[in-house]
């Protein structure tokens, strides 16, 4: 069945926004996002290599479906810290748009995985934990998550996030590609591409939401776990999105209303406003002397090289030059 949003009077989200949705008759609310010129102008600053450009992609997207569910100002945060290849992954996300990323590896370790073919996300991350970090402000107390990284994927760690931290049933599909173009006469072109889908399970009651117990915890030795039969509402939307191939989150001829379309037609999808999304850095000179002031004499002078202190963000690449 084809889609017309223009006989429906919808207007495309188009690349770089995300778009809420809800399917009521299945008592699901979900974000889906499809990214573009933003995803390339954040990798494209930094010569990361394609698996580690590939694998904070697929974190940017994670944290435009979350970040923008904040209902206030502030700012939400994910960063990873494990002993693998990729010791840390960093995406910062501050209301209303802005987002920003940084990433920080071993070369030699992630070139030797390239050639021995494994440079997986699971692999590049190796062990460790990812945090989820909400920040409504100074005079706000912060609210921080966390998850342990064990060899699984990112869409694996944002639904044991929600299943043990919110006890909210999720479900998230995350995918990320490359464009190659090219015009006559002259090299191919590649620009990333990128998409995602979240969706989460929230009827009206409670009971509908039960979960299997995660571990027996103190019970005696050889108890099994309490099962509950998940809700068929929820389970009819997950094998839905569970139906979702990487090419329909990365093609950028295939637009969220088209996916979502496509997945819930039958039971009907409702459509809220689209949510935009910004390369911007927070960095700032005058916040870069803040945080130099708080510096001992005696630093100060093994930072000075020339009689000046360079400073480089992480996340934009823009240089600062003060006197020493």
């Amino acid at each position: 069945m084809a889609l017309n949003l223009d006989q429906l009077g919808i207007v495309p989200a188009g690349l770089d926004a995300v778009r809420p949705f809800a399917v009521e008759a299945l008592d699901v609310r979900g974000r889906a996002v499809a990214l573009g010129p933003v995803l390339q102008q954040i990798l494209g600053r930094h010569a990361y290599p394609e698996p580690v450009s590939r694998l904070l992609a697929e974190a940017i997207v994670l944290t435009s479906l979350l970040g923008t569910s904040l209902k206030f100002d502030g700012r939400f945060t994910l960063q990873t810290q494990t002993d693998g290849p990729v010791s840390m992954l960093v995406v910062d996300f501050a209301t209303p748009d802005a987002i920003r990323a940084c990433a920080t590896f071993d070369a030699d370790a992630v070139e030797a995985l390239m050639t021995a073919g494994k440079a997986t996300p699971e692999t590049l991350l190796g062990h460790g934990h990812l945090a989820m970090t909400i920040d409504q402000g100074k005079h706000m107390q912060r609210y921080q998550g966390l998850v342990e990284l064990d060899g699984v994927s990112l869409e694996e760690v944002a639904r044991r996030y929600f299943e043990r931290s919110e006890q909210i049933p999720t479900e998230v599909r995350l995918g990320v590609g490359e464009l190659f173009t090219r015009n006559e006469g002259e090299a191919h072109s590649r620009a990333w591409t990128a998409g995602g889908v979240l969706i989460q399970f929230l009827p009206e009651s409670p009971d509908r939401m039960k979960q299997a117990d995660i571990d027996p915890g103190d019970a005696p030795e050889g108890t099994a776990p309490h099962q509950v039969d998940e809700d068929d509402a929820w389970v009819e939307a997950k094998v839905l999105v569970e139906t979702v191939k990487d090419v329909e989150l990365t093609d950028p001829e295939v637009s969220v209303e088209m996916l979502l379309f496509r997945l819930f037609h039958e039971r009907g999808v409702r459509l809220f406003d689209p949510q935009p999304l910004a390369d911007k850095c927070s960095c700032s000179r005058q916040k870069i002397q803040g945080v130099l002031a708080g510096f001992s004499a005696d630093e100060i002078a093994d930072m000075t090289e020339d009689g000046k202190i360079v400073v480089t963000c992480e996340f934009c690449s823009s240089r600062y030059e003060f006197d020493g």
